[in-house]
């Protein structure tokens, strides 16, 4: 269990998609798959592009805005900002940086996490630090995730996973008991490369998975992700259910990383609970990286469906490879 002088949780939600939808009849036109193909091997129905010359940070900005809406926190009370991202406009200034000045939250210091799809779980770890420890009052994390702009819209294993959107939340000190409770991060890098977005460097060996010649784009090994990835959620979720003596059953919600449903049905299955706990948004947003877990958080609290003292559990995995998993009593 966390051991802090103060207890820290989430006081602030928002969210945010782009307007423009690519169905998968959309993409049968693009490459050879179909919408039963995909709905049966994803779960997915449709994803939210923005438009090519529109940047990322702009859904984070707007994200964030809706987060501190909801907190009733002014820009100005935000200490700390970090964003989660795999696809950043730039190298420097950091997406955080940009964002910072965009909202106005001139007291923030600001940064980017890059730990892919569970990159914001790694967030929320680390600003909680901050707040609990009382070097600052107010966080702001955002996955904020642009993944139309680096998939290849010729391969057809990959472009019809992902799509485009934002995710945010205000931290701050709630009372005993509530909030963050205990949370367990994982990393394995000499398996990295099963996940792959080069940037500055491409070796011979990765140009030759993209043989459409875009060098940039996304690649993955999806067998062996597949298979990671149902081990690493069943195990980080035990993991911090173990720490707190929680038996699964007294959870009321899981808010896992929402890559394809196969994954999330396969770790269920082998944790033996069932899908009523687990608030799904893949089938119309796709794949949206470490913007999933708060992108669904956000629908389910402003649906009404989250109640104060509710025991919920985040759980993700990414490229890197990286997991994690955290434990929450809901404050709200």
């Amino acid at each position: 269990m966390i051991k802090s002088t103060k207890s820290v949780g989430i006081i602030g939600t928002g969210s945010f998609v782009p307007e423009k939808v690519l169905t998968n009849n959309d993409l049968e036109k693009l490459v050879d798959t179909s919408d039963e193909w995909i709905r049966k091997r994803t779960g997915i129905s449709e994803r939210h592009v923005l438009d090519e010359d529109v940047p990322n940070y702009t859904m984070g900005i707007e994200a964030a805005k809706r987060a501190l809406e909801d907190a009733g926190v002014e820009p100005e009370e935000i200490d700390l900002i970090i964003v989660s991202t795999e696809t950043p406009d730039y190298m420097s200034p950091s997406m955080a940086c940009i964002i910072q000045g965009a909202i106005g939250a001139v007291n923030a210091a600001a940064f980017d996490i890059n730990a892919a799809c569970t990159g914001f779980i790694y967030s929320l770890s680390v600003a909680q630090q901050f707040i609990a420890n009382g070097v600052y009052k107010h966080a702001l994390v955002i996955g904020c995730e642009g993944l139309s702009k680096i998939v290849d819209w010729k391969d057809r294993n990959t472009c019809i996973l992902f799509g485009d959107a934002s995710g945010a939340v205000v931290l701050g000190v709630v009372d005993e008991g509530y909030g963050i409770l205990d949370l367990f991060l994982g990393s394995n890098g000499a398996e990295g490369m099963k996940i792959t977005i080069p940037n500055l460097y491409i070796s011979e060996e990765e140009k030759k998975k993209r043989p459409n010649g875009k060098f940039n784009s996304l690649w993955m090994d999806g067998k062996e992700v597949f298979k990671f990835a149902v081990k690493a959620m069943s195990t980080a979720t035990m993991h911090v259910l173990d720490n707190l003596n929680l038996d699964i059953s007294e959870l009321d919600f899981i808010f896992p990383h929402q890559a394809n449903t196969r994954i999330i049905d396969g770790a269920i299955k082998k944790l033996g609970i069932t899908d009523d706990k687990i608030h799904y948004i893949i089938n119309k947003y796709g794949n949206i990286s470490s913007a999933s877990i708060p992108v669904a958080m956000d629908e389910a609290q402003r649906k009404g469906k989250l109640k104060k003292g509710d025991n919920m559990l985040l759980v993700a995995f990414g490229g890197g490879l990286t997991w994690g998993s955290m434990a929450i009593k809901w404050n709200k």
